[in-house]
């Protein structure tokens, strides 16, 4: 007997009417909001000890380079679980981001239980463990919640989570740390982590709409985009840049701590290279995406970031260390943000997948060069000269990137869901 083709045709149509018809229709910005929350958090959670590395050192009785694992413990979790992280994001996208939040503030809680080096230890590697998941579940998070036309507005709002935690570790660091009260800083920061973890857990219990945005990196789309030679320049970049700003963020307090400069004072200077940062990603990066000028950026981006390890390294001047930090904020974090658009100009429909590459070199190159400088630590000039070499490095790559020619979108199908 013939199956009735048009019943089951007819009868997989009103499904799909009933399932359309359950999907809001408008925008809901409550998970992305406490999604930026949550962001903002595991990077306050990331920075805790930056600023504050040498009597952090003191309280725990360890070495300044045992703290540094602290902070280093995190590119090295990232690049070893990002590509599970998003594939358990798209295998259970609203119990994954929901609980790797709730590990970030189980983590932020370890920390604050015990005076000792063992229990800030295990709190960072819970809070390390979780952090691939939230940061690769932004583009996903906003094709669940938001229409298309928000989205992009979306993943700037969880985004722009990532510099506000960044301030609020180096700010509040040095504040609430001082005189040995460390501890008071660890369970201010536990409870800062928990509230949005737990508006984010509850925004959660609403499902989104169906959505095709990926957080895995697939097999072969990422062979594919490897196999363009501008992707793997852009990489380089990426490695170069950000795995200087991360050896910065890491261990500026330790290298002006031989000059005397105190542990609120080096967090004042790393506030001033993120904020300068962030208005550099602002105001600069659109426009040099915009008209195509990456090439002549990053050549202007890579030396005035050498210069400026240079200067920050021979001087001995606090406030010529602060402009020439400030400079290297200014024109080193928007190289991000630009990578970042010419890589998905280059990857087309694999935009999520060339996004989670950049994202991975960044953090095997934060890893790598904060160890660099972790071996010369008590060795400020060559500590800052190593970062000046790093930077130059840059420059053979550079040379690669096309003056203003758009590079060719990789036709690769996407993986199915």
């Amino acid at each position: 007997m013939r199956t009735p083709e048009p019943v089951l045709e007819s009868s997989a149509a009103a499904r799909l009417d009933v399932t359309s018809a359950a999907v809001p229709a408008r925008a809901d910005w409550s998970p992305v909001i406490w999604y930026a929350l949550v962001a903002a958090a595991i990077q306050m959670l990331w920075l805790t000890f930056a600023a504050i590395t040498t009597d952090s050192a003191h309280h725990y009785g360890v070495s300044v380079t045992a703290v540094g694992w602290l902070a280093e413990i995190f590119p090295l979790l990232y690049v070893v679980l990002a590509i599970p992280a998003g594939a358990l994001l798209d295998n259970r996208f609203r119990p994954a981001l929901g609980g790797a939040a709730a590990l970030m503030a189980v983590g932020a809680f370890i920390r604050a239980g015990g005076d000792s080096f063992a229990w800030a230890l295990t709190g960072q590697v819970a809070i390390a463990v979780a952090q691939p998941v939230i940061l690769s579940a932004v583009g996903k998070l906003a094709g669940e919640y938001l229409p298309e036309r928000d989205r992009p507005n979306g993943i700037a709002v969880g985004s722009a989570g990532n510099f506000v935690g960044m301030l609020v570790a180096l700010g509040l660091g040095p504040v609430l740390a001082a005189h040995g009260h460390l501890g008071r800083l660890l369970v201010v920061e536990a409870v800062l982590a928990l509230i949005p973890a737990v508006g984010l857990g509850a925004s959660l219990r609403r499902p989104g709409r169906p959505s095709d945005e990926h957080a895995a990196i697939a097999g072969s789309a990422a062979r594919a985009l490897w196999g363009i030679p501008e992707m793997r320049t852009l990489c380089g970049l990426v490695f170069l840049g950000f795995g200087i700003f991360v050896a910065l963020a890491t261990w500026l307090q330790t290298l002006l701590h031989p000059d005397g400069v105190s542990d609120t004072t080096a967090g004042i200077l790393l506030v001033g290279m993120v904020v300068a940062g962030v208005v550099g990603c602002a105001v600069i990066a659109p426009v040099v995406s915009q008209r195509r000028r990456e090439r002549r950026y990053m050549l202007i981006a890579t030396g005035v970031t050498a210069a400026g390890c240079l200067v920050c390294g021979a001087s001995g001047s606090l406030a010529v260390r602060a402009v020439a930090l400030v400079v290297i904020g200014l024109l080193l974090l928007p190289a991000l943000p630009i990578v970042m658009t010419a890589s998905e100009r280059i990857a087309g429909r694999l935009a999520g997948t060339a996004g989670a590459i950049v994202w991975l070199a960044g953090n095997l190159g934060g890893l790598v060069v904060a160890l660099i400088v972790q071996a010369l630590v008590h060795h400020a000039f060559p500590a800052f000269a190593a970062l000046a070499v790093v930077a130059l490095a840059g420059f053979p790559l550079v040379l690669r990137v096309p003056a203003a020619r758009p590079a060719p979108a990789v036709e690769v199908d996407r993986p199915p869901a």
